[in-house]
């Protein structure tokens, strides 16, 4: 339901101690509440907006809550597009606590997950691509993944995806319209030009659809699972690609009976590694459940590195990246693998070779990522099917007169797919799972 009638209020800062504590407050009553808690000779509502001042903060007794900045903003030049007083009060679990309350003592309401930044996006502020962009932005784990978030914060995907969106509504308009000719009055011409801009549509859309790789990694990162034999090296290998000793190291089998994971960062793209129980028929019930962890892992995992020490033979799941480790065991003019390394002695050159078979697999791209690329699941199955529905249209169009009606309907499906990535089309029950996952105070 949208409730922008009420006003909201809520803290934007993370708990905990701190300096500073930021309380936000906006709606239709932002500044009679702000006026009832300032003693201001001239109060808030009659101060212009994009200024502040320095003043107390009061209870309902009299009693001082605190001093603070208070910054004042006016609809529709705000964060949510509507009048917005914004408090900053001493941090720490007590003082800005105690102000909230006062606020909703004057008549704000507990804002919800989100709901600053959806009423941004209700009010017009943002579409729903740059609304996701500023989660993304405070859950960034690189600077490169904040510095994708902040590109789509300013509209980047959005403007990829706006032409897609209006040339599809286009041509669905049109094909709305000639529904309601007889059958034999439509334009000799209209089924083939209408077919080739459903393939350049479903072209564009493809190529968009193809950046869901990159943007997923920079985003939420890899799993990168470490396998092998018991006493293959994967500990090793781990403390090698993390840069310090993380994982025991020892030459009994079956030291590592549980998985174990850890993040590093490769070319900006968190790569959680984890390294994994030995492949092997336990003889304990503990062991034995670290192996069948490992092999839930496996099948979940971006990349696999399996290592087989060079001792050993050993036969790895297909598709693995396969490591040969301990090469300096291996005695003069033996045969090498592709990927053959010596931590022992050279653990740089062992860790570089790791990496770029790791680019290599994960298709790792070291520079900036430049253009629109999709951001989360929601854009990724949106755009899906959006492309399904450009296909079916386009297939449809193809049988002539039979396939016309069908192919409207599937031109519709394209564009409403297309309308909800950026919020064009949109329900309260699509913006509660797009605003769900935000922290309270965004």
């Amino acid at each position: 339901m949208d409730n922008r009638y009420e006003t909201i209020a809520a803290i934007a800062t993370a708990p905990g101690l701190g300096g500073v504590a930021i309380l936000r407050l906006s709606g239709p009553e932002a500044y009679v509440i702000a006026d009832g808690i300032t003693r201001l000779k001239t109060p808030p509502s009659q101060r212009t907006a994009n200024t502040f001042v320095h003043t107390s903060l009061y209870a309902a007794d009299g009693a001082v809550l605190d001093d603070a900045l208070v910054l004042f903003f006016r609809a529709p030049r705000s964060y949510t597009g509507e009048d917005t007083v914004e408090f900053q009060t001493h941090g720490g679990a007590v003082v800005a606590q105690q102000v909230l309350e006062r606020l909703y003592q004057l008549g704000a309401r507990p804002a919800g997950p989100g709901e600053f930044t959806r009423r941004a996006f209700l009010n017009g502020r943002l579409d729903l691509t740059q609304a996701e962009a500023v989660a993304d932005v405070i859950a960034a784990r690189t600077p490169r993944a904040e510095r994708a978030a902040r590109a789509n914060l300013q509209g980047r995907l959005g403007a990829a995806l706006e032409p897609l969106y209006e040339d599809t509504l286009r041509l669905s308009v049109e094909t709305e319209h000639l529904l309601d000719f007889d059958e034999g009055e439509l334009p000799d011409d209209f089924f083939l030009a209408a077919q080739a801009r459903l393939t350049m549509l479903t072209q564009r859309a493809e190529a968009m659809l193809a950046t869901w790789h990159e943007g997923r990694l920079v985003r939420e990162g890899a799993l990168v699972v470490l396998a092998g034999l018991p006493n293959a090296g994967k500990s090793t290998v781990l403390n090698l690609l993390l840069g310090y000793n993380r994982a025991i190291v020892s030459d009994e089998a079956g030291t590592t009976r549980d998985s174990l994971e850890e993040t590093f960062v490769l070319d900006g793209v968190p790569i959680r590694l984890t390294d994994t129980a030995g492949l092997r028929e336990a003889p304990g019930a503990i062991e034995r459940e670290g192996v069948a962890r490992a092999r839930e892992l496996l099948a979940r995992a971006d990349a696999v590195l399996y290592l087989i020490a060079a001792t050993t033979t050993d036969m790895p799941p297909e598709g693995a990246i396969v490591v040969q480790t301990k090469a300096d065991l291996l005695p003069p003019g033996a045969e090498r693998s592709s990927l053959s390394i010596s931590v022992k002695e050279a653990p740089e050159v062992a860790r570089e070779a790791l990496c770029q078979a790791l680019r290599e697999t994960l298709q790792l791209s070291a520079g900036e990522t430049t253009h629109a690329a999709l951001a989360n699941a929601r854009q990724f199955t949106g755009l899906t099917e959006a492309v399904e529905a450009l296909q079916c249209a386009n297939e449809e169009f193809a049988r002539g007169e039979m396939g016309y009606v069908t192919a409207a309907q599937q031109l519709r499906r394209a564009a409403q797919s297309l309308g909800q990535l950026l919020g064009r089309v949109w329900s309260d029950d699509l913006l509660d799972q797009v605003f769900s996952s935000f922290c309270v105070g965004k």
